[in-house]
């Protein structure tokens, strides 16, 4: 064969005509009459400063206002050009993608009903296919027709509806009254036609004029796409997973989520943390057009940043609109006339503070007795790994460490309902976890016995490999836990690892949970301070003087730890609050203490270089050193270096005091003598 599909090369040229040629039948590839292609340089928020959203999911834009559905709510609220909400229809369970149909009713996948629905101009809801509350995967008539949490939907040609039925792993189609599959059988790998492709975790879908379907397939980490006869293949991404721009074969997509088509033929995919573009033209090209890094920030396109962006609608005139679901707005990728850059002080009081968030559960533990008090094994903010280059890797702690025994039965600490698609991870692993809403669990054996045996609850739902034995599993999105069910059993970490906050906005767990009778009255120990210059080169105390001389910039080094009462004196725990002051000595006046480094909230990873000095470490093994670097400031969002500079002071003689804190207020000190000199 001359041209052949299976060489890397001419797979490639294949694949690039084929998008172009389905761009083309299908008319995307045209704007329409008085239209163009919005100009896409910067990113703006145009909706949630206040809280209005729980949790934006599916987008779908219609006559000049954007509809969004809040899974966590329940609810979907209408956006106006001014950026005011109102809701729209309520009353859903887990609501995800939505979209429009010819008529003007919106289509709604309401996952945690396991069902598809209809809302009318008036708001009023009603059942367009699946069984409310059952889970199942039965075709035919859409009455008795069954679903298993599905989240993708779509309208195509003759206002069919695509359905992106997310954990039995298949693309399904209700027409004239009934539903059918199209591509898809069991959870896996596999081009083909109908039933012999297979589908992991699709999440979303987009129908072209010509019926031709493109598919995310999130847990493959792929675009696929169906054509009309059924035959399933893949667009574009190698499978290999992360994040890397390049021709369709060779680029890698993370866990596209949501799939859109541009009026000029792009198409837009939210995948991970990150908006890409598969550029419509003779070689199409995938590229990443905004994020890529967890976080919340407007601006110029480069430089935002997304967190979990679940829906996308493609507006000409206004540009690509974003359910940024984890930062619970929505954000708009355009030209910077619509919307405006959201204030850092906005940003934060979208935030639970802590005092907001212990209110919002009663007061227990993750094991029962749910009143019996523990002891705390790891705290916020302290180093995991070791802080010693060049060879090193270190991150920080996002949560609060309660011990526990090998087998021990986990329990729910707060009513919560399962919003992430792929809410389990890490199967198998001393890392397994669930993340829900606003607590994570790690550590802990999902659905299962210590011995491996399955519990018997539907909602943790097992995959098993050709060996027979279990290999994954998931929990759907929409998925309820009530506080005091049992979630899983302890791994061999002997602790489950609690994580406080939504993703992205981790508050110490300390503040942040009720625990009962938890109590600290031992105050944290300074074991040592050090004095560096700028290249670690430490500053000796002189023995005529017994004060360290200051002749440049230098680096303040802590070393210390704390307890908490009921530990064994062995545990040592990271501290809450470092900071230090300098006094001339003579002076009547005394500054105020600066409290540079503070865990009361999670920082950004990079900042862990910037919190503890080299020698620093701490896991599930060895020595436990904490030397944090006084100087240096680091709280929550705010990462810097910084130096006592003596350029800044006057010659003379000093006293350095340090100080470490707990979160229950137990503050010790240290001194050094200082002496600057010119």
């Amino acid at each position: 064969m001359i041209f052949s599909t299976e060489r890397p090369v001419t797979r490639f040229i294949y694949k690039s005509v084929v998008f172009v040629l389905l761009c083309v039948v299908s008319g995307c590839g045209t704007l329409r009459q008085g239209e163009s292609p919005a100009a896409m340089t910067s990113v703006t928020t145009v909706a949630g400063f206040h809280r209005e959203f729980a949790e934006p999911f599916g987008l779908a834009f219609r006559d000049g206002s954007l509809y969004v559905s809040d899974g966590d709510a329940g609810k979907i609220l209408k956006v106006r050009a001014a950026g005011e909400t109102a809701v729209f229809a309520e009353g859903l369970k887990t609501p995800s993608a939505i979209a429009f149909a010819s008529d003007g009713s919106l289509i709604v996948a309401d996952t945690g009903d396991h069902a598809i629905k209809r809302i009318d101009a008036a708001g009023t809801v009603t059942l367009v296919a699946g069984i409310l509350g059952t889970q199942g995967n039965a075709d035919g008539p859409a009455a008795s027709a069954t679903f298993n949490a599905p989240i993708g939907v779509a309208v195509g040609r003759d206002d069919r509806i695509l359905v992106a039925d997310t954990y039995n792993d298949r693309v399904r189609v209700i027409e004239n009254g009934n539903v059918r599959t199209i591509s898809g059988s069991s959870r896996g790998f596999a081009d083909g036609a109908g039933a012999s492709a297979k589908f992991d975790t699709p999440t979303a879908s987009a129908e072209l004029a010509n019926g031709t379907v493109l598919v995310c397939d999130s847990q493959n980490a792929r675009i696929r796409l169906i054509e009309p006869d059924g035959s399933t293949s893949t667009l574009a991404a190698s499978g290999e997973g992360g994040i890397a721009d390049g021709f369709l074969d060779a680029a890698r997509f993370s866990e596209p989520t949501a799939i859109t088509v541009g009026t000029d033929g792009d198409v837009y995919v939210a995948d991970g943390d990150s908006i890409r573009v598969i550029r419509n033209g003779a070689f199409p090209f995938v590229r990443t057009i905004a994020g890529g890094r967890r976080g919340f920030a407007d601006g110029r396109i480069g430089s935002a940043q997304f967190n979990r962006p679940s829906g996308l609608a493609y507006d000409s005139a206004s540009g690509l609109f974003v359910a940024d679901s984890d930062d619970q707005v929505v954000r708009l990728i355009g030209s910077g006339s619509a919307g405006r850059v959201i204030t850092s002080d906005e940003k934060h009081a979208l935030r639970y503070t802590a005092e907001e968030f212990r209110e919002l559960q009663p007061p227990r533990w993750p094991f029962d007795p749910p009143h019996a008090v523990r002891e705390i094994a790891g705290t916020l903010g302290e180093i995991r790994g070791a802080a010693s280059p060049p060879e090193a890797e270190s991150h920080f702690h996002n949560g609060l460490d309660i011990a526990g025994g090998y087998g021990e039965q986990t329990r729910i600490v707060r009513t919560e309902k399962v919003l992430l698609p792929i809410a389990a991870e890490n199967f198998g692993t001393s890392r397994e976890l669930i993340r829900l809403p606003t607590l994570g669990y790690i550590h802990v054996r999902l659905g299962r016995k210590a011995g491996d045996a399955v519990f018997d609850d539907p909602r943790f739902q097992f995959t098993r490999g050709e060996d027979g034995k279990l290999s994954d599993v998931r929990v759907p999105r929409g998925t309820v836990f009530t506080a005091g069910e049992i979630l899983g059993t302890l791994n061999a970490m002997n602790h489950v690892h609690l994580v406080a906050g939504r993703s992205g906005a981790e508050i110490n767990a300390l503040a942040a949970l009720d625990l009962p009778g938890v109590s600290d009255t031992i105050s944290p120990v300074i074991e040592d301070v050090e004095i560096f210059d700028e290249n670690w080169r430490k500053n000796e105390t002189q023995p005529a003087s017994h004060r360290i001389e200051l002749k440049a910039r230098a680096r303040v080094v802590v070393r210390g730890y704390d307890r908490v009462d009921g530990n064994a004196e062995r545990r040592r725990l990271g501290v809450y609050k470092v900071g230090f002051r300098l006094s001339k000595n003579g002076s009547p006046e005394t500054g105020p203490i600066v409290w540079n480094i503070k865990f009361d909230r999670m920082s950004p990873e990079d900042a862990v270089r910037l919190v503890y000095a080299p020698g620093s470490k701490s896991g599930a093994t060895g020595e436990t050193i904490f030397n944090y670097i006084v100087t240096n400031t680091v709280s929550g969002d705010t990462a810097a270096e910084g130096f006592v500079d003596p350029a800044t002071l006057e010659s003379g003689e000093y006293t350095l005091e340090v100080f470490a804190a707990d979160y229950f207020g137990n503050t010790t000190t240290k001194s050094v003598g200082i002496e600057v000199l010119k």
